[in-house]
């Protein structure tokens, strides 16, 4: 397990992760044309794909021969987002042959469980390579201890500890804190309102292992309306 989380990691640093997810209303949210997305991400330089549920990540791995960081997205009881929550979520993302999982690795409980506590568990039973989705820290620091392989800043300004930092940007503080404290040991990927070219270059020169960007590639009525919104502000 160890040689290949080395190898997908060799191939991702410093490189773009394309984040190819579509909800409700949107005439996207089908696996047939998020794999498009992938597609056209592949074809544009991406080098990873993070993709959420089942029909999504399968519709992928067809068509784009590059790592698939997968997800099940659900909620926590308050209404903020959990990434992976269960145990069953893990071992049907594996058998659908997901590269990478992403875990919640949030204090939050789930089954029971701290987001570490939880992490530690999947890598024992079911020995994936896990990205600790984290909001803080201290929450990084424990799932290393738990042995995840990788962090993401994802989960900041999507807790109910972090939701100030929501529309306001990248978190610039959380990507250091991580980049300084785990000096290269673990690759630390920056996601989270990455939305121009120059916020993702910038998120590498300050010691990303490489950048996850979603939104402003594979969400048109979002871009449509920051032009649009920007426009009724004249």
């Amino acid at each position: 397990m160890e040689d290949k989380a080395n190898q997908l990691f060799s191939a991702l640093k410093h490189m773009l992760v394309v984040s190819c997810q579509a909800e409700g209303d949107s005439p996207f949210n089908n696996p047939h044309d998020i794999a498009k997305f992938a597609y056209a991400a592949w074809k544009g330089g991406a080098a990873g794909i993070r993709t959420e549920g089942i029909g999504n990540l399968l519709a992928v791995k067809q068509i784009v021969p590059l790592p698939v960081i997968g997800l099940v997205k659900s909620s926590f009881s308050d209404g903020y987002v959990r990434i992976t929550g269960s145990e069953k979520e893990v071992a049907v993302l594996m058998n659908a042959g997901c590269d990478i999982i992403a875990i919640d690795g949030t204090f939050r409980e789930r089954e029971k469980q701290s987001g570490p506590d939880f992490i530690y568990k999947m890598i024992q039973k079911y020995r994936v390579i896990v990205m600790a989705d984290i909001a803080s820290l201290s929450e990084a620091e424990a799932c290393v201890n738990a042995g995840a392989h990788c962090l993401s800043t994802t989960l900041s300004g999507y807790t109910p500890d972090t939701h100030q930092f929501a529309g306001n940007g990248p978190d610039w503080q959380l990507l250091t804190d991580l980049v300084e404290r785990f000096n290269g040991s673990i690759p630390v990927f920056a996601e989270g309102r990455y939305n121009t070219p120059l916020l993702a270059a910038e998120a590498i020169k300050k010691g990303a292992w490489s950048v996850v960007t979603g939104s402003a590639i594979t969400r048109p009525q979002l871009i449509t309306k920051w032009f649009s919104d920007a426009l009724h502000k004249i």
